[in-house]
């Protein structure tokens, strides 16, 4: 599957210019843009999202938003609305990307790292990422900026890695609106890896969590949000309906959760999106887990329904919680963790912008239905 997309082109100063002719890339992710700008034949930055022709990515055609210096000859004439929205991203916005480079590239000088390039890798309403080059084209830092409901991220990293050097990105600068700069980690993304890499980030993280089992109050100070139900009602009464087995889910959510509560496993850092695509590992056997934006305090078995659902990974897993029935908890949470993902997903679509909807709108509805359909778990 590809992915068609329409560039409209305004200035710096954000006065609309026109659209280039449509092309295509060979990635269907909507908020990877490196190919888009490679693409484009000019220097541009993309700043967003415009719309799609479909309700949802991936594919389709796809229209952005992008900034150029440049005065191409052959625009299409096109009508865009430019104006602010009050939910738009710092990095969305007519010279928020120039901003955030300038900084980046001021910790860089600092550091002794001047001469890169950097080249912009995605955006979208969760974040905007780029790359840093040296002169000789090898990557060096990775700059990131995510919006203010994921502000707590940098905070994370910079306690993970105080605890356990190098399982996550080295923070080299924290900025503000949310800026990160990462240092590059060597290595590949570890999407649709098996059993065995599952194992080996069960054994790297639980250190971790066991050193915040017993110190969340300082992850609540530095801004780590608690795992939280709150909404569901509300978020799952235009669907009680259509979703067979949702209500019965919702009304035994207070006997379930006190049995999870029962079942003895301490509250604790948890990533959020802990599967192997957020796991990079090394020619040198190191594994990096990247991407804690979705962190949280809560159940540590959060953590294991998301990263494996094999039997002997879990097993091993609970038996680093020996104080607890953690393989009782991990049952009983796998519909409550696809309740908590739909509170996730509608309380995107409450700090973002329209535009940006079509990247989340399924996801509430597709969340309740996991969870109903794992519902009757007991």
């Amino acid at each position: 599957m590809s992915r068609d997309v329409s560039l409209v082109l305004a200035d710096p100063a954000g006065r609309l210019l026109g659209a280039l002719p449509p092309f295509t890339v060979e990635t269907p992710w909507w908020q990877e843009v490196a190919e888009v700008v490679a693409g484009a034949g000019i220097d541009v930055t993309v700043l967003r999202l415009l719309h799609g022709d479909r309700p949802a990515p991936p594919g389709g055609h796809v229209t952005y938003l992008a900034v150029t210096s440049a005065t191409p000859a052959g625009l299409i004439p096109v009508e865009a609305a430019l104006e602010r929205h009050p939910r738009r991203a710092p990095y969305a916005e007519f010279g928020g990307p120039e901003a955030s480079l300038a900084w980046a590239a001021g910790a860089l000088d600092r550091i002794g790292l001047s001469g890169t390039t950097a080249r912009q890798q995605r955006t979208w309403n969760l974040s905007a990422i780029w790359r840093f080059d040296d002169p000789a084209g090898t990557p060096v830092a990775w700059l990131k900026q995510v919006p203010p409901f994921f502000a707590h991220e940098a905070a994370v990293l910079r306690s993970v890695d105080a605890v356990s050097p190098g399982l996550v990105p080295y923070p080299m600068a924290v900025g503000e609106q949310g800026r990160m700069l990462l240092a590059h980690v060597p290595g590949e993304d570890r999407y649709g890896a098996g059993p065995a890499l599952c194992a080996d980030v069960v054994n790297a993280f639980h250190p971790v969590q066991r050193h915040f089992a017993g110190r969340v109050e300082e992850l609540r100070a530095a801004g780590v949000p608690d795992l939280s139900l709150d909404g569901i009602l509300r978020v799952a009464e235009p669907h009680l309906g259509v979703i067979p087995g949702l209500a019965k889910l919702l009304d035994d959510l207070p006997r379930r959760l006190a049995e999870v509560e029962g079942c003895g496993l301490p509250d604790t850092l948890v990533h959020g999106d802990l599967h192997p695509g957020n796991v990079r590992t090394g020619d040198d056997g190191s594994l990096t887990i990247v991407d804690w934006a979705d962190s949280a305090i809560g159940n540590p078995a959060f953590d294991a329904l998301r990263l494996c659902d094999d039997a002997g990974v879990l097993a091993g897993w609970a038996a680093l919680w020996p104080d607890g029935d953690a393989l009782r908890a991990v049952e009983l949470l796998r519909p409550v963790a696809a309740l908590r993902a739909a509170v996730v997903y509608a309380g995107f679509l409450e700090k973002i912008e329209p535009a940006e909807w079509p990247y989340h709108a399924d996801d509430v509805p597709a969340a309740l239905r996991e969870a109903a359909g794992s519902g009757s778990v007991s």
